[in-house]
């Protein structure tokens, strides 16, 4: 599976953005997928997780409320909606595929290059 992360940018408090996560390979739909990110001299942490189906989701505690996982199987795509973003939210954003479905840790064997997410006060 390849994946191409977008959909990042600057954005003021308060203000939203949608990132999409563009999956090449026939593993997609059976694969849960993963919203990362990691901020300047942090570890990388799991946003939000969604199962191969779409039924089921996962959100850090940080981002419940404000962010919405979803996925798209017939285009191989999985987005993350950001709304209410705060300065805290500014990270470098990656999507991950884990293909043996262990909803919602992993092993995310698979990775997107990151998009730069970034919230001014």
């Amino acid at each position: 599976v390849q994946l191409q992360a977008s959909g990042g940018g600057l954005v003021q408090a308060g203000g939203s953005l949608r990132l999409s996560c563009a999956a090449s390979g026939r593993t997609f739909s059976s694969s849960v997928m993963g919203w990362f990110r990691q901020a300047a001299g942090k570890e990388r942490e799991l946003v939000a997780a969604i199962s191969w189906t779409g039924t089921s989701t996962y959100y850090t505690d940080s981002v419940k409320g404000r962010f919405t996982i979803s996925r798209d199987n017939a285009k191989n795509t999985v987005y993350l909606q950001m709304n209410s973003l705060k300065p805290e939210d500014t990270a470098v954003y990656y999507c991950a595929a884990d293909p043996w479905r262990n909803f919602p840790m992993g092993p995310y064997v698979y990775w997107g290059h990151g998009t730069q997410v970034t919230v001014s006060s």
